[in-house]
């Protein structure tokens, strides 16, 4: 807060569309209304190559159970182009992290609001109708939605090493972790953004703050080694196979002696 200047511009970001800004309140993306798309994007690439972005928000509207469709963040190579993807283009290079409140294609087994990931490459694209299922990278149930206190999240990325996405919205100043995903590598020169869009269905999506800080490289987590399945496998129907061998063997024998047994009693009858 104010966001805006003197000129009622921001230094550091670019806003568009539908936006609107109060500046004693907050950003608001798109309002309480259909077919609205509006952006927030920042001026200057970033250019860290491992940093933290958190921010505030506030998603909420007066449309009882129908509400939608959701909003999205960006860390992207392109900036301030207006698409289909929550309120930006599709085919995009780099990363979208979509708070979807609006289920599309009734066949999930989450439920909604959910948050989701999708890392893309410039070709491929993100299916509204059904909702980045396919292009999935990672994501979380998260029922962010018409909050009494400050929703938050924060994206942590360290390059070559892991992409964390963490989220309050279960209990005021409570972090919980929505996903982590090891050998995440973004593009270089990427964007900040904010987008959000309604279609028939709306509500208010709003940007309070955001703050961004450059980190310090961590040595790599190393992955927990798991057990070759293959050779738990081999090993086991090895030792059946050699017990078996040895039940067979016990049996031959026992039923040699029986035989033995037998053959001489007959033997002692007969003479």
């Amino acid at each position: 807060m104010p966001y805006i200047d003197d000129e009622l511009q921001n230094r550091w970001f670019d806003f568009g569309g539908d936006a609107l800004i109060n500046t004693n309140r907050h950003i608001r993306l798109t309002s309480n209304r259909q077919s609205q798309q509006g952006y927030l994007w920042s001026r200057l690439p970033l250019t860290a190559s491992n940093f933290e972005i958190e921010f505030e928000f506030n998603v909420e509207g007066q449309s009882g159970h129908l509400y939608g469709d959701g909003m999205a963040m960006w860390l992207t190579k392109q900036r301030s182009t207006p698409g289909p993807v929550f309120g930006s283009v599709d085919q995009f290079e780099g990363l979208g992290v979509f708070f979807d409140t609006y289920d599309n294609e009734r066949a999930h087994r989450h439920t909604f609001p959910y948050i989701s990931a999708m890392l893309g490459d410039g070709i491929k694209s993100y299916q509204n109708d059904k909702d980045g299922r396919p292009t999935e990278l990672a994501g979380c149930e998260s029922n962010f939605r018409a909050k009494s206190f400050p929703t938050k999240a924060r994206l942590t990325y360290y390059k070559n090493n892991y992409l964390q996405f963490d989220m309050i919205w279960r209990e005021e100043d409570e972090w919980s972790e929505c996903f982590k995903v090891d050998d995440v590598q973004l593009p270089e020169q990427i964007y900040l953004g904010f987008t959000a869009h309604t279609g028939e269905v709306t509500d208010n999506h709003d940007i309070v703050g955001v703050t961004t800080k450059t980190l310090i490289a961590k040595a790599k987590e190393a992955k927990p080694v798991q057990p070759s399945v293959s050779s738990k496998k081999s090993s086991g129907g090895f030792f059946s196979f050699l017990l078996k061998l040895l039940v067979a063997g016990a049996l031959v024998g026992v039923l040699f002696v029986a035989y033995r047994m037998y053959d001489n009693n007959n033997r002692m009858k007969n003479f």
